[in-house]
């Protein structure tokens, strides 16, 4: 039996409000030890879905096959004017298609960074950057970091992303295409960014994210592959409306809902990853990719 199918869903309910700062890690746990389960109290539940970083990196900071480094760049009219992100570039001498990593809810952590490398292993200049730089940066927890982002101005933060995939898609080691992909907030902002820059993205993978606004829609030259978990109601229900704006202005995209998979499906450092669905939506989003940004 897996470690999530032991989980209750109550448990899991309580941990999504946690993850998008409906309820702070004192109330989720204090909540989930209330809760008796079999004659047992939940807190372990609650516990065992507080992110492990360490075990789930899949690729090395010093993995042969790729170099990173943190960067520096402008960012006019975002929160400081300057941001800072976690660059990584494949083995060779480029260029390369380039694609942005949109953080969640809380900075720059390290199962973000993986994903980074995991972009640049499959041959992407990958730039993970994080929203947290104008003020300290990821903080080194994911309680802090979600304050941290929870006091930022929306706009400037949004800003501060749209920076960041320009400065990419300029990079002397970019081929000039550009992608995007981010999970939970970062899904939502790689919607927004598809608004944003029009022509200027070539592709977008949103995961789980909030949908742009249908009167925006008109905006976006990006194709979309869209990633939705099987169970996540309040996102789920944006796609209805979504889609009809996609269709109504002729936008290139495709949907795949992960049936049996939770919101945060594909992030496997806790127990709401799903194995066998966040490597199929990966391989998706790497084949969609190599489609959209080669040449």
């Amino acid at each position: 039996m897996t470690e999530e199918q032991k989980i209750d869903r109550r448990v899991f309910d309580l941990y999504d409000e946690y993850c998008h700062g409906r309820i702070d890690r004192r109330e989720f746990l204090s909540r989930a030890a209330a809760m008796t389960i079999a004659g047992v109290s939940a807190l372990w539940m609650a516990q065992a879905l507080l992110p492990r970083y360490a075990e789930a990196q899949t690729i090395s900071f010093t993995d042969p096959r790729l170099k990173g480094t943190y960067v520096e760049y402008p960012s006019p009219g975002g929160t400081s004017g300057t941001m800072r992100g976690y660059l990584v570039q494949p083995a060779g001498e480029g260029p390369f298609p380039a694609v942005l990593i949109i953080h969640e809810n809380r900075g720059l952590n390290p199962h973000i960074e993986d994903v980074a490398r995991r972009a640049a292993v499959a041959g992407f200049l990958a730039l993970a950057a994080d929203g947290l730089s104008p003020v300290g940066g990821y903080p080194g927890n994911d309680d802090d970091g979600r304050e941290l982002q929870r006091s930022l101005d929306p706009a400037q933060l949004d800003q501060d992303m749209i920076n960041s995939a320009r400065y990419l898609k300029a990079h002397e080691l970019s081929n000039g295409r550009l992608g995007a992909t981010g999970f939970c907030w970062g899904g939502g902002m790689t919607n927004r960014l598809a608004v944003a820059l029009g022509s200027d993205l070539d592709a977008g993978v949103p995961f789980y994210g909030v949908a742009a606004a249908s009167e925006d829609v008109s905006a976006i030259e990006a194709a979309l592959l869209i990633i939705y978990a099987g169970t996540d109601p309040r996102i789920n229900a944006m796609w209805p409306d979504y889609e009809a704006a996609l269709q109504a202005h002729g936008v290139t995209y495709e949907m795949h809902t992960f049936e049996g998979t939770l919101h945060g499906f594909h992030n496997n450092s806790t127990p709401r990853y799903n194995e066998a669905a966040a490597a199929l939506a990966w391989n998706r989003t790497i084949g969609f990719f190599r489609e959209h940004l080669s040449g």
